[in-house]
């Protein structure tokens, strides 16, 4: 007997399995289902099903091609839990990493943790049942590796993240802005050859100059942009002179009276997410007592959340707003200062993206020097976490 069912069983369809099982168990008799159970490896209960279906007594599968009762087995996930996939989402986003421009993305969080922090939220899931939903999101759980950098993370990296996320977050609650905020690449102004392809007729390119030197008298373009987090909408303030901090907030200044004060008629304060580094770096002294006139000149506090160093590709900004730009004029020379604001003013995603984009022809002085005085006079308050990187600076009564 032992040798027919190992001989059969990988013939057989589950329902023919099913009452193959129960005819070799009730020939038996007293102890065959068991019996029959440590021979097949198939459960008690399956056998037994199958003996009802031969009585009979369960004849849901005997008139149909069906080799289980329809509507049968455990509901999915998502039917119990419909709220899961924001769960997951909200617990791994202060974890995740990745090339910020890659719709593949991978978490820093095993779905070990993952399965406890959900646990937390009363949702009970298997581990691996998370794993085909993060999938299902577009994440990609990856061997752990090594990052490219030339230094090591800060230990605070991780707590900084979930920092500045928890601030946008309640920011977000209470309807007042969150922005993200940086300079673009400086962009040479001219006939260039600009990366990435482009549909064309066949063997007719563009056809561009052959060199990159930059033309003094087309200059560069240095887009500076500001993100509404909430909003999903993008502003850009393109100059032709130097990146420096007073070009920063000027263009942080500018957002707000073209769109934010429209968008925020009733803020009280505004929550800016920024690089370690650069013109509007957490050392750099302009930074903040231009950030004091703004403060003073709309009577807003102005809460600022650095990003730890060399973290600056997960700033929002990066891959939420210069990705799509970089995309848009992919392929299409730059040839105009027009050129560079119409394709930044044209971009758009299908989750809503718009874009709103003007020029700054102010020239603005490199090496500005920011005596002791003037520093302290800034209203600035550090918070208790890391108040080198997380501050905000009131107006002036």
């Amino acid at each position: 007997m032992e040798n027919r069912i190992k001989t059969m069983l990988p013939l057989l369809n589950e329902r023919q399995k099913r009452l193959f099982l129960a005819t070799e168990a009730e020939a038996i008799g007293y102890g065959g289902i068991s019996q029959v159970s440590r021979i097949s490896g198939v459960s008690r209960v399956t056998i037994t099903q199958g003996i009802k279906e031969l009585k009979g007594e369960d004849v849901y599968t005997m008139d149909t091609e069906r080799s289980r009762k329809g509507n049968g087995g455990r509901k999915k996930v998502s039917e119990i839990y419909p709220n899961i996939y924001d769960e997951i989402e909200e617990i791994i986003k202060p974890h995740t990493r990745g090339h910020p421009e890659n719709p593949l993305l991978w978490t820093s969080k095993s779905v070990r943790k993952l399965q406890a922090a959900l646990e937390e939220r009363g949702i009970k899931v298997a581990h691996r049942t998370i794993c085909d939903l993060l999938k299902e999101l577009g994440y990609s759980l990856l061997s752990n590796r090594k990052d490219l950098v030339l230094k090591e993370s800060h230990p605070d990296r991780n707590e900084q993240f979930e920092y500045i996320n928890e601030q946008a977050k309640l920011f977000i609650s209470e309807r007042e802005p969150v922005i993200s905020i940086d300079a673009k690449k400086k962009e040479n102004i001219g006939n260039f050859k600009n990366n990435g392809v482009e549909w064309q007729k066949s063997k007719d390119p563009i056809k561009v100059l052959d060199h990159d030197f930059p033309l003094k008298e087309k200059g560069k373009a240095v887009p500076y942009g500001v993100y509404d987090i909430a909003e999903n909408k993008g502003f850009v303030n393109v100059g032709i002179s130097g990146d420096t901090a007073e070009f920063a907030t000027n263009s942080i200044l500018k957002w707000w009276e073209i769109v934010g004060k429209k968008t925020y008629p009733n803020a009280t304060k505004i929550l800016i997410t920024a690089d370690c580094g650069g013109s509007n770096g957490y050392r750099v002294r302009l930074w903040k007592v231009k950030l004091q006139e703004i403060a003073n000149r709309l009577s807003i506090a102005i809460h600022v959340a650095h990003y730890p160093p060399g973290t600056s590709k997960w700033n929002k900004i990066e891959h939420r707003l210069f990705s799509y730009i970089s995309i848009n004029w992919r392929g299409k020379p730059l040839d105009e200062l027009l050129t560079v604001i119409n394709l930044i003013a044209s971009t758009t995603t299908a989750a809503g993206l718009t874009v709103e984009c003007i020029s700054d022809t102010q020239e603005y002085k490199k090496g500005l020097v920011v005596s002791d005085e003037e520093l302290n006079a800034v209203n600035i308050k550090p918070k208790d976490f890391h108040g080198e990187w997380n501050y905000v600076i009131f107006p002036d009564l």
